[in-house]
């Protein structure tokens, strides 16, 4: 038996994908991960064999910046960077405007590509990042049974009247300005109008007699694996998807880092987890402004500054742990609080170890995420372009100070997703 994991080559997309693999690797199956070979070492990390893949212009095998990607997709990063400063519509609508080249790239030589590494691997499972459009195509054209996983928040599918990049919901502390979201809806219909062209153009040239697509971003494979907790999506947008399974979470299983274990050990005052993950760790200003705000509070902090450099955060107190990359799983584990972006990864990771959440979404699926967690109660969210240390000061110290009721559903969703991990799931239900 054979499993082939089809990933981007982002570090933030594979690690949960290879985490659903090591359900068949415990089984004593082959696992096959057909990435680019920027995140070659995760795929040995994991112990898996690799398949050469591009799916994108771009590679992130950790940490991500400019300087290190190819010609014309560093000037659309920072871009995109520039825009995350301006406002949550501005930075929606610079990713809209660039969808086709990042969600569909050369969708035929891709999908042949994919077909052939099939032939090459034969595997008995497949599982694919969902937003690996062209990857998608190939198995799709080719009548290949996969398991098509959503690592976001589930609005990353549309349902019912919903738009692709349209938040269906956002957080009570950004306030968006209703002609700017009427313009922004536009532009994503439009998009969605002509990436549907481009995805029925390639579908019709892979498998002439497909029917085709009304809105190729409410497309899914044949089963769908949500990497989010059931618990928290709403029962009528639920009801509207097609087959699928709540995955809860997919959370790896770390190696040991000393430097960090004598760190956590050294004292019992609280540790406040910091992280604005591989992509936003470029936003110094917002780091810096968080720095600025628990430097007064009885903490300790584990703060993974990315590519930011650590002289922008200004004093480090000397009982905090600041590196580029920290080790997040193990350092949620003994966290009372976690501050972030509000990226998948770290939500999910932060539910399963029980940790409430500091939010400062800043792009695609993160309004409708945070939006979920602070209406669940296990979350505030603050706009992080406009929130002031004093403000971040006061949202931790409330969090820090969970209502029992609110941590008490915090702590038992915790206990159902460690019990019942993410990988076993998908495996329960591709391998039945």
């Amino acid at each position: 038996m054979t499993l082939l994991i089809i990933s981007p080559d982002y570090a933030s997309h594979l690690y949960p994908l290879a985490t659903l693999g090591t359900a068949w690797q415990r089984a004593g199956e082959r696992v096959v991960v057909a990435t680019g070979l920027a995140t070659d070492a995760i795929v040995t990390q994991f112990g898996f064999e690799r398949e050469n893949l591009q799916l994108g212009r771009g590679t992130n095998p950790g940490v991500i910046r400019a300087e290190d990607q190819p010609r014309g997709e560093d000037d659309a990063l920072r871009g995109f960077f520039e825009a995350t400063r301006r406002g949550a519509v501005e930075t929606l609508a610079f990713q809209a405007s660039a969808r086709g080249n990042d969600l569909l790239w050369d969708p035929l030589n891709v999908a042949r590509e994919v077909q052939r590494v099939v032939t090459r691997v034969q595997p008995s499972h497949v599982i694919v990042d969902h937003l690996a459009f062209s990857a998608r195509l190939a198995l799709a054209s080719s009548g290949i049974r996969h398991g098509d996983v959503i690592l976001g928040h589930p609005s990353a599918l549309t349902v019912g009247d919903e738009v692709y990049g349209y938040p269906p919901a956002w957080p009570e502390a950004i306030h968006p300005d209703p002609v700017a979201l009427a313009e922004l809806r536009h532009l994503c219909e439009r998009v969605r109008d002509s990436f549907t062209a481009q995805w029925n153009e390639a579908l019709s040239t892979l498998d002439p007699g497909a029917a085709a697509s009304e809105d190729a971003f409410a497309e899914t494979g044949d089963v769908l694996l949500l990497n989010y907790p059931g618990e928290l999506h709403p029962a009528e947008r639920t009801a509207l998807l097609g087959p699928h399974a709540f995955l809860g979470s997919a959370v790896r299983t770390e190696s040991p880092d000393a430097e960090v274990d004598e760190w956590v050990n050294s004292s019992d005052t609280p540790i406040i987890y910091v992280s604005l993950g591989s992509f936003l760790s470029v936003r110094s200003d917002v780091l810096a402004r968080i720095c600025d705000a628990l430097r007064g509070l009885d903490v300790r902090v584990a703060l993974a500054n990315g590519s930011t450099p650590r002289a922008a955060l200004g004093t480090i107190p000397a009982s905090w742990l600041v590196r580029e990359v920290l080790p997040q799983v193990s350092l949620l584990a003994r966290s009372m609080l976690a501050i972030s972006h509000g990226g998948n990864n770290s939500v999910t990771e932060s539910l399963t170890a029980g940790v409430p959440m500091l939010l400062l979404p800043l792009s695609t699926d993160q309004f409708a995420g945070s939006a979920a967690l602070e209406g669940a109660g296990f979350a505030e969210v603050l706009d992080p372009n406009a929130a002031t240390p004093a403000e971040l000061r006061a949202a931790a110290e409330r969090l820090l100070a969970l209502a029992p009721h609110a941590r008490i559903r915090l702590m038992r969703l915790a206990e159902d997703l460690a019990h019942h991990p993410g990988a076993q799931r998908a495996r329960e239900v591709l391998a039945g």
